[in-house]
């Protein structure tokens, strides 16, 4: 029996080697989108598997041996420990860090079928540690790449272990082997995916269920202001929250205020771990206070990420909050938050109310005074440089009132001072009087610091504000974007007869145009996500319910009533049947009869397109054995309509010899040599003769 091609097990090798390679790739590409890995591993993994991509490509040769992948294994098992007890400190990043050392020394030295095995295990152990730390949108898209990649090794595992177990000549050529079997690969994943998305949404589940994670990744936001620190926050493009605002009327740009701090002690501003409120939810909601008549109200729904701190964000001033929670927390600033912070996110409706620019409305109700404490605790300062008490009494001159002076202060560091996210460069000893006198320039928490303590020295109560402004309006899923770049600090000081009033002395960032292309690219990705998280990770029975609801409705729309229909078998659905081939049976029929045509007719137009180009290599000189054995098929059809039918058991010359004596005998003779010295023989020389023996064949009468 002729053995397998050696070009054969080679090509199969190399395909199922790229498939392994993907399938590790994909892995790991699911688990850094999650945004666990750090640097290093990702660094040294991506570079790993560059290496071993330019290996199976033929580009680089590397000699491993299996004791030097043996010592390898064992020495990482000492590092395991130390990077438990020392590095990571935490068992499921260091075993992280160990399947990803293991997964890309084994694909470096993978030689055997065991090895590839192996490799395979790794692969999955990514895939499932990715689906553990991730719930992003992009974790399926990685996954469909996995299935691909998966489908694509089984085959073309398959493959080579037939080839090497039953040894034979293969009846087609090598030259297209890679793209079909690529095909058929992309092929059944589209079929599995499809199969699954409709499983996956008549199956429902519960959020809760979905969101049972062994770790999450949250997003950090400190629970102390240093400056320079929100700017770090700042360099972060992920989203922190989704908003949907319900009102018609809005005021534009909002700030999400998620807190207040009072104690600065000339680098950092923190709280004092003061007096707290523990305010019991009832029935979902919980009440903050009464609506007043100089201010806007709005009502909006919040979608919080998962979060490294238990702050709930508003606008304005909440009124009313409605969350699955037992109980909100409100401070000794007014600010609201959770017990503990939420791995997997928070959703609450509010409605508050905006406040209004003082010097549009008078103060038409009775302020609260401040307390003797809380003044005491807003004006408190640490030691300053004396430039600054002098530059505050300089930018307040000539004001009569504490909104005056504090109006006056605000337009100077507005209109004085430039923004900028760029850091200091070095270390300095008094950051506030380096800004105010030196550098001259900084980002929000320097200017929302600076007037906060000129505003001290003047008697003026006032605490720095925090959280986030503005945002990206996504119009595709009526959401505004608030993402980490949009962390900001302002400043509140109180006013008599206001209250505590809101002022913003940071001037706009002059590059927050960003380019359109990519803004536009993440909106349309913050769309997707926003779907995964509504329609995938939270689906369950009322989301089930809504979508039966609205197939039913869009169903309506085009004319197919078939919950009525099946409703109603048995009272008159023979006439709704009828009513419906009326209005609809024609573009049925038309789309059931190109159907039709598709089915029976599209396999011989690809087939006969596929022969003529396969004629046409031949004629270029290009054919490989399988064109060879294509056209001999061919031939072998023609003369089956003449009469003559090559027997199974009769070798190619055989059938040639049993001919009765004709000009067709003689030519089916000629086609006959000229196929075994291409197909056996090797001489694609000859393949172009095959070609022009074929024509006058089927010219033949």
């Amino acid at each position: 029996m002729p053995r397998s091609s050696p070009s054969a097990v080679v090509s199969v090798d190399r395909f199922l080697e790229f498939a392994l390679l993907g399938l590790v790739a994909s892995g790991y590409l699911a688990v850094a989108g999650s945004g666990y890995l750090d640097t290093p591993t990702i660094l040294l993994t991506g570079g790993g598997l560059l290496l071993r991509g330019l290996i199976v490509a033929g580009l680089v040769r590397l000699d491993w041996s299996e004791r030097a992948s043996t010592l390898s294994a064992v020495a990482y098992a000492g590092f395991y420990a130390l990077d438990y007890f020392l590095l990571s400190r935490d068992f499921l990043t260091a075993t992280v860090h160990l399947v990803f050392f293991l997964a890309v020394l084994k694909i470096l030295t993978s030689k055997t079928g065991r090895d590839y095995f192996y490799v395979a295990v790794m692969a999955f152990l990514e895939l499932v540690a990715a689906a553990i730390l991730s719930v992003n949108f992009n974790f399926f898209l990685f996954l469909a790449l996995s299935l691909l990649f998966a489908i694509a090794a089984l085959t073309s595992a398959e493959i080579r272990r037939s080839m090497r177990r039953f040894p034979a000549a293969p009846r087609g050529g090598l030259r297209r082997f890679h793209a079909r079997l690529a095909g058929l690969a992309v092929l059944i994943t589209g079929g599995i995916l499809i199969l699954t998305v409709g499983l996956f949404f008549i199956l429902p589940r519960t959020a809760e269920a979905a969101l049972a994670r062994l770790a999450a990744r949250r997003i950090y936001l400190p629970n102390l202001v240093s400056l320079g620190g929100t700017g770090r926050i700042r360099n972060s493009s992920r989203p922190v929250m989704h908003v949907q605002i319900i009102s018609l009327e809005t005021m534009q740009p909002l700030k999400w205020r998620g807190g207040a701090l009072t104690t600065f002690d000339g680098r950092r501003w923190t709280n004092p771990n003061g007096d707290a409120q523990r305010i019991p939810v009832d029935e979902g909601s919980v009440k903050l206070g009464e609506p007043q008549d100089r201010h806007r109200r709005i009502s909006y729904h919040v979608e919080l990420e998962p979060l490294d701190s238990s702050a709930l964000f508003f606008a304005g001033t909440p009124l009313r909050v409605d969350l699955r929670r037992a109980f909100v927390i409100r401070t000794s600033t007014g600010a609201l938050r959770l017990s503990d912070a939420s791995p997997q996110g928070v959703r609450y409706d509010a409605y508050s109310e905006l406040e209004l620019p003082p010097e549009s409305t008078p103060a038409p109700y009775r302020v609260p005074r401040l307390a003797a404490a809380d003044r005491e605790r807003s004006l408190q300062l640490p030691s300053l440089d004396p430039r600054i008490p002098r530059l505050a009494s300089f930018l307040a001159a000539g004001a009569l009132t504490d909104l005056e002076r504090s109006r006056a202060i605000e337009r100077a560091l507005r209109a004085r001072y430039g923004y900028t996210m760029e850091l200091p460069d070095h270390e300095v000893a008094d950051p506030l009087a380096y800004f105010l006198f030196i550098r001259r320039k900084g980002h929000c928490e320097y200017f929302a610091s600076a007037m906060a303590v000129l505003l001290r020295t003047q008697g003026i109560p006032s605490r720095l504000a925090t959280g986030f402004e503005g945002g990206v309006y996504n119009s595709i899923t009526d959401q505004w974007v608030i993402r980490g770049s949009d962390a900001h600090a302002w400043v509140e000081a109180w006013i008599p007869g206001y209250g505590w009033t809101t002022f913003d002395p940071t001037p706009p960032d002059p590059n927050s145009a960003g380019l359109e292309l990519t803004t536009r690219m993440s909106l349309y990705m913050d769309a997707l996500e926003t779907f995964w998280q509504d329609w995938v990770v939270s689906y369950d029975l009322s989301r089930q319910g809504f979508l039966m609801d609205r197939m039913e409705q869009t169903a309506r729309h085009a004319g197919i009533r078939w919950f009525d229909s099946l409703s109603g078998m048995g009272s008159g659905w023979d006439m709704r049947i009828l009513a419906w081939l009326r209005g609809s049976g024609l573009g049925a029929a038309v789309f059931v009869g190109v159907a039709v045509w598709i089915w029976f007719l599209a396999p011989p137009l690809i087939r006969r397109l596929r022969i003529r180009r396969r004629v046409q290599r031949v004629r270029q000189g290009q054919a490989s054995s399988g064109d060879a054995t294509l056209l001999y098929g061919r031939m072998l059809h023609v003369l089956k309509r003449r009469g003559y039918q090559k027997p199974a058991w009769f070798t190619p010359a055989e059938f040639a010899a049993s001919l009765p004596h004709s000009e067709l005998a003689a030519a089916v003779s000629e086609f006959t040599g000229a196929y075994n010295a291409v197909r056996f023989g090797g001489r694609t020389e000859v393949a172009p003769r095959l070609s022009v023996l074929l024509e006058a064949l089927e010219r033949q009468r």
